[in-house]
């Protein structure tokens, strides 16, 4: 291989490559991004270069002072220069770092891919109605809208259902004795569809030198060889079919209703006392990846964002991320905020509702069961999720997400989640994304 191929191989290598997805999701920096734009480090590999030995930069045989001898001194050693590997004096100058951008419906895209999500999100409002596909039908219109293969077909089938072989008819005419009415009985025993009008209009045409050709019905039919309607199209091809008025179909536009999809996110934060670094840094590390989410999959998407302690208050996105409390805890008090909020300006006929809630699982006693479940009952969603942040295992009155699986281990649209340690952050989304029906499928791995 040669030093251009050589260095053409490197160059690929060292392409600009972000950051793994779910790498970024649990250790990665979330707060270079806002609420529409994702911007992902890039891992650079620097190509290679030529670089010479710092004996090669001078002294021996690069003086004024020809060649030195053995031993001698050259002269007391020299600062390194900046490029170097050793210590040197601190800059004042920023590093250099380079970010991968993308916008939420990139960002849903990959993570569906990333974590094998299978969400569909559904239409709710009704923004317009169109025209459709030409499926419909109507017995009235214009010319122009004329099922014209329906009518055909529907004639077809009736010239397939009525035809009769004439010939064979008339030669049952000529049977000796038998008269138009008694060859008319014979025709229907026999499944001919011939009316007696036609009999008795045929029986004049009949020259009386054929009448009594055949002396029963019997002898007739070994002799006559009978067509059926299929032989006959293809013998003499189709020359009309009989359309009815009723079989008029015209065709007319199915239509549809364009539902926009909206989304409501609702994300509920614990902010009480016993919230430390720690759990605050897990609940903002699993809520921010789900607000893009869920805003890169709905055409509109809006997003609530309420703290509580022992009260609750709703807060903008800059402050929610970051929040810092302290005081007791009832978490009660976020869903009776959220219920008021919902039912006044996001009505679940026209939203799709996301309700996400996280903390340490610790609440006062007897809340979880006496209020909070009862609150999320009575609060309509496409999902409701928790997300327990207890750092190295669930704390002894840490009881919240327990109550909360327990009450709600039938329903599907019920997620509880815990997140221990920021690896655990991917397994927490991927349980809270998934649609009810896809739950108790096997959850693929996540390691990466």
């Amino acid at each position: 291989m040669g030093l251009r191929e050589d260095l053409e191989r490197f160059r690929e290598v060292g392409e600009k490559r972000r950051e793994d997805l779910k790498s970024f999701i649990r250790y990665g920096d979330l707060s270079g991004s806002d609420s529409d734009r994702i911007e992902i480090p890039i891992k650079v590999v620097d190509l290679p270069e030529f670089q010479y030995d710092r004996l090669d930069r001078g002294g021996v045989g690069q003086g004024q002072g020809g060649t030195p001898e053995i031993g001698q001194p050259v002269g007391q050693p020299q600062p390194q220069s900046g490029d170097g590997d050793d210590d040197g004096e601190p800059g004042e100058e920023g590093g250099e770092h380079e970010y991968y951008e993308m916008d939420p419906e990139e960002f849903a895209e990959e993570l569906d891919e990333e974590l094998g999500l299978d969400l569909e999100p559904k239409g709710k409002k009704v923004i317009e109605e169109v025209e459709g596909d030409f499926t419909d039908v109507t017995r009235t219109g214009p010319n122009s809208t004329l099922d014209f293969e329906r009518l055909f077909k529907q004639g077809l089938k009736r010239k397939l259902a009525t035809d009769f072989d004439e010939a064979f008819v008339r030669e049952a005419m000529k049977v000796a004795g038998e008269t138009p009415r008694s060859v008319y009985r014979w025709c229907r025993e026999e499944n001919i569809l011939v009316s007696l009008s036609w009999i008795e209009a045929e029986w004049e045409e009949i020259p009386e030198s054929e009448r009594g050709r055949w002396t029963s019905f019997e002898e007739m039919t070994d002799a006559v060889e009978r067509t059926t309607t299929v032989q006959r199209i293809r013998r003499d091809g189709l020359r009309e079919v009989p359309f009815r008025r009723d079989d008029e179909r015209y065709r007319h536009p199915e239509i549809e209703e364009k539902k926009e999809k909206n989304v409501v996110v609702v994300n509920i934060r614990d902010v009480s006392g016993s919230m430390r670094k720690t759990k605050r840094e897990l609940v903002e590390r699993t809520f921010t990846p789900l607000d893009w989410y869920l805003q890169g999959k709905y055409d509109n998407a809006e997003f609530v964002y309420v703290a509580h302690d022992a009260d609750a208050w709703e807060v903008e996105r800059e402050e929610f991320f970051g929040i810092r409390s302290g005081g007791g805890t009832r978490i009660s008090s976020a869903y009776e905020l959220v219920k008021e909020i919902l039912a006044e300006e996001y009505p679940f006929a026209e939203w799709n509702r996301y309700v996400f809630a996280a903390g340490d699982s610790e609440n006062s006693s007897n809340d979880t069961t006496e209020r909070v479940i009862p609150l999320m009952r009575e609060i309509p969603a496409n999902r409701h999720a928790y997300v327990e942040t207890q750092p190295g295992g669930t704390a002894i009155n840490a009881t919240h997400a327990e109550e909360v699986a327990r009450a709600f281990e039938d329903d599907g649209d019920v997620v509880v989640a815990s997140v221990k340690a920021p690896e655990d952050v991917t397994d927490a989304i991927y349980e809270i994304l998934q649609p009810a029906s896809s739950k108790a499928t096997a959850k693929p791995t996540t390691e990466g």
